[in-house]
């Protein structure tokens, strides 16, 4: 059976361990847009890119 440590370095955990980063900043956006900050600024701000921004303040 694997301990903590050894999952923590398999393949699937660190890949759901980026998307779930990747989900939280995503579900951050239309926060900041209602805040008033650009698409340019949120991107910058977050690390990403300015068309995963776009996508989703389109469809909020």
């Amino acid at each position: 059976m694997l301990g903590l440590s050894e999952l923590k370095q398999t393949k699937v955990y660190q890949e759901g361990k980026l998307e779930g980063k990747l989900e939280g900043k995503l579900e951050g956006i239309p926060f900041m847009l209602s805040l008033g900050a650009t698409v340019e600024q949120i991107a910058e701000a977050l690390g990403l890119d300015i068309e995963q921004v776009k996508q989703v303040a389109q469809n909020n």
